[in-house]
């Protein structure tokens, strides 16, 4: 069902800010011939019934039926393209191992365009089906294979931002996986954002390029400061990993004396459409410093549990102003739905703030203070948070804003939400959403107006 040129009759949800859950009941929606939000309409406004017929008498309106309710569709902020084959595979590791031995390995397997797009395809599908309608997403070294992502996400209609993962430091890079040079590593990146942007089925730009540093332990700093310059000059995304686990943390002190954040700072990478992600070790004062450049933090529960050795203190970056989005970290995170991982996040919070040694007294138990979140936080950090980490119109139900979405089927017959007529309205219909849908509730996916 193309929305294009169309006025949508729908109930729903958005979070266009922290805290606050706008219910959409039985409002209109208008999209334009680009897929964006041109008007929107409630239900008790002067005009609504006027408009209604009109789009009616034209056969312009399209109206959804009792039981299913819009979403803005899910912005993952952190995808590891490659890796979708191992997702649930070698979780008992530390993340140094995990890399070297199970990672680096399946990585460089994309050598091979056509393994490339098979997996590609049935990662852009999948998440496509989870709600997933922007995902920003690491590739590999090889440009072949990164270009097939880009025409894949272009044929299936995902909105997507990726990056050729610059990799050339032969300390902690294997000899069959990287770089082999500085400029290497710079060259690739310049012909990935030419392709990209020149790509004649991207005109509209649904597909952007991104400076993609893997991060500070894998790049010489020749490269590091050459992919600053590189940002600087085109305008892109950048995204790296920032302070994710002790190893990562304690490897960038070592050899830089600083953090990942002043050290990623001091390589002109640190803007406001870069996107760290995990950041479970940021300082007081790289919180300061992430918030003055403007840059997103890229939280990713799941993965955290298995590799980051801390839990990111989510509220506090909230409270304090930060850019957070919501990311799978596939496959370092062992679920393609942000659905589950919405869950994680809560779930995290609350162990940061109830703390997890039943042996101290409670008053003892946790030193952070308030970090719980609940089910309104996680839903505005997966879409419209996402939207403003990226500084792109996406993520909520306002004019200007491309029209993305999934339709949830609160009924399906293999879906996971139950709600009761007697009890189940307004907001607390979103929160059995976040709490218990799954991809069978998923009934349609929409990227710029257009069905996916």
């Amino acid at each position: 069902m193309n929305l294009r040129n169309k006025t949508l009759s729908a109930s729903g949800f958005h979070s266009p800010e922290r805290g606050i859950i706008d219910v959409l009941d039985d409002v209109l929606i208008e999209i334009d011939a680009e897929g964006v939000i041109a008007a929107v309409h409630r239900h008790g406004d002067p005009n609504y019934r006027t408009i209604r017929d009109a789009r009616d008498a034209s056969g312009e309106l399209v109206t959804l039926p009792a039981g299913f309710y819009i979403l803005p569709g899910f912005v993952d902020l952190h995808v590891h393209a490659p890796q979708y084959p191992q997702l649930g595979d070698a979780l008992d590791v530390p993340l140094e191992v995990w890399l070297q031995k199970y990672t680096f390995p399946l990585e460089a397997r994309y050598q091979d365009a056509a393994f490339a797009r098979r997996i590609y395809g049935l990662l852009v599908d999948d998440l496509l089906t989870n709600g997933t309608t922007t995902a920003l997403y690491f590739a590999t070294i090889h440009q072949e294979a990164t270009r097939a992502l880009v025409d894949i996400c272009l044929e299936k209609g995902q909105r997507a931002l990726i990056g050729k993962v610059a990799m050339d430091n032969a300390g902690e890079c294997p000899d069959y996986y990287r770089d082999v040079s500085a400029q290497e590593a710079l060259d690739g990146t310049r012909a990935l954002i030419d392709y990209v942007r020149g790509h004649p089925d991207n005109r509209e730009g649904r597909v952007l390029p991104v400076v993609t540093p893997r991060f500070i332990p894998s790049c010489t700093d020749a490269t590091l400061e050459g992919l600053g310059a590189i940002a600087r000059d085109c305008g892109c995304h950048v995204q790296t990993h920032c302070s994710e686990s002790d190893w990562e943390h304690d490897y960038v002190l070592a050899r830089h004396g600083m953090t990942d954040t002043d050290s990623l700072d001091r390589f002109g990478l640190l803007g406001r459409r870069t996107v760290l992600a995990h950041a479970n070790f940021l300082t007081a004062k790289d919180m300061e410093t992430v918030r003055a450049r403007e840059a997103a933090i890229a939280h990713c529960p799941l993965s955290n549990a298995f590799f980051a050795n801390a839990v990111f203190p989510l509220r506090t970056a909230l409270e304090k102003g930060l850019h957070v989005g919501l990311g799978t970290d596939i496959s370092g995170g062992p679920s393609a739905s942000m659905f589950e991982n919405a869950r994680g996040a809560i779930l995290a919070s609350r162990m940061l703030q109830s703390g997890v040694d039943p042996n101290l007294p409670r008053s003892a138990r946790s030193t952070f203070g308030p970090a719980q979140i609940d089910f309104r936080d996680a839903f505005h950090i997966a879409t419209a948070g996402g939207g403003v980490a990226l500084d792109l119109p996406i993520g909520q139900f306002t004019p200007g804003c491309q029209f993305d979405a999934m339709l949830i089927h609160a009924d399906a017959e293999k879906g996971t939400v139950r709600l009761f007529e007697d009890r189940d309205k307004g907001e607390r219909i979103l929160q059995k959403i976040i709490y218990t849908a799954s991809r069978p509730n998923i009934a349609a996916t929409w990227v710029g107006g257009r069905k996916v």
